[in-house]
């Protein structure tokens, strides 16, 4: 008898204390971004990166990298010298890279033989390269893809919100600020147009 009198008020403790945090939890004031980790409140998702790191900044030369395409190929970034490339971070379990991607496409179309674009898959982050694939053949996209199995370059480039892009010259230096969140099509083509 005791020990049924005791689950009971174990029973009842648990019961007010669910109901106290689920009324805590309604009085929080939701939206986008609530813990800014970024430092840039209009960016979708969050990221978690040492206050020490040193991100690449506007007039950094680009860190070079070899990296393996979806169709088999590999590129290196320091044999584009001469180029404008376009560097983007994205994963398939990502929403705004998939709000992304369909401006990717049109601007490749468009563009893709004034600018290299490498889609660089965070792959590491994904369940296999097959599901990549699987995306990328359901969708249509046509854009050269980078597989980033081990996530290596996305760390290089400090990439840890997604979509993360990169605009660089043909002198292999960054030429504007880093852009985080998801690009629109005009916004790709005036970067295109602001390149050296």
């Amino acid at each position: 008898m005791l020990k049924k009198n005791i689950a009971i008020i174990v029973m009842i403790a648990l019961a007010v204390i669910l109901i106290i945090n689920v009324i805590d939890l309604n009085k929080k004031e939701s939206g986008p971004n609530l813990v800014d980790v970024t430092g840039d409140t209009s960016v979708k998702g969050v990221s978690i990166v040492s206050p020490n790191a040193k991100f690449l900044n506007e007039g950094d030369l680009a860190p070079d990298f070899e990296v393996p395409m979806i169709d088999g190929e590999r590129i290196k970034l320091s044999n584009l010298k001469g180029q404008k490339v376009l560097v983007n971070f994205w994963a398939t379990w990502c929403p705004p890279c998939k709000e992304e991607m369909p401006e990717l496409q049109r601007f490749y179309e468009e563009y893709g033989d004034q600018i290299k674009i490498i889609a660089i898959n965070a792959t590491g982050s994904e369940r296999n390269e097959q599901v990549v694939r699987n995306f990328l053949e359901e969708k249509d996209y046509t854009f050269p893809v980078g597989i980033d199995k081990n996530n290596k370059i996305t760390d290089q480039y400090l990439a840890m919100t997604i979509p993360t892009s990169y605009f660089i010259g043909s002198d292999g230096v960054i030429q504007v600020p880093r852009h985080v969140g998801p690009m629109t099509y005009d916004f790709m083509v005036d970067m295109l147009n602001s390149l050296n």
